[in-house]
């Protein structure tokens, strides 16, 4: 997978709702639910259930420090 796919396939599910891992330090795992709204060249925005706005790079998703399950 390429970041150029990446961003395609996040451009793609812009107001869909996904469900977010992000793999921390010291086998942490957070987990987040929310939308996509807006993508950017090297980051895409995500608004939280809970009205939190959270940024994440395309880098981070091809290196799986984020995981993103969409809801289809």
């Amino acid at each position: 997978m390429t970041i150029e796919k990446i961003k395609s396939d996040i451009n793609n599910q812009l107001g869909n709702n996904v469900n977010i891992v992000l793999n921390g330090s010291r086998n942490k795992k957070e987990h987040y639910k929310g939308k996509v709204v807006e993508t950017y060249n090297y980051i895409f925005i995500v608004k939280l259930d809970n009205l939190e706005i959270k940024s994440f790079s395309y880098a981070d998703v091809l290196t799986s420090t984020v995981n993103l399950y969409f809801n289809e």
